[in-house]
């Protein structure tokens, strides 16, 4: 099967603290598959590391209050794109990032508190019919 899964699971320092999420449990779920890595804040032109960002009103804002909702938009096109090229059967994402959250998101306060919804890559992805999966359910 193949599989689009967020790189940050499998180790990659793409996170918007320059570190990662490396999951062991999605690692094992994840042998004998094909395994197409992606980061879509990257593939949007982000930095690594960077300042954290949240959905607020719809659009995704840095920490410090720039709008970053075009990079991330894009960067979930490209990665949607590579998702319908490549065959993709299944996208494993990182929970709640503003990016791949599949179930939550954080509530765009910066406090921690997470709220029902998706991150951009994610509502795309469901949108365009692909069968995702939040990390935090493996």
């Amino acid at each position: 099967m193949k599989i689009m899964v967020s790189a940050c699971l499998l180790g990659e320092n793409c996170k918007y603290n320059g570190g990662n999420n490396y999951s062991e449990k999605a690692a094992q779920f994840l042998r004998g598959h094909e395994i197409i890595p992606v980061c879509p804040e990257v593939l949007g032109g982000l930095p690594v590391p960077r300042v954290p960002s949240e959905i607020v009103d719809g659009r995704v804002v840095s920490q410090e209050g720039r709008s970053v909702d075009r990079e991330f938009r894009l960067g979930a096109e490209l990665a949607l794109k590579r998702a319908v090229e490549e065959g993709v059967e299944l996208v494993v994402l990182q929970s709640r990032s503003p990016s791949c959250g599949v179930k939550q998101i954080y509530d765009g306060t910066f406090s921690g508190r997470k709220v029902e919804g998706q991150g951009v890559f994610a509502k795309l992805l469901l949108e365009n019919g692909f069968s995702v999966l939040d990390a935090g359910e493996l």
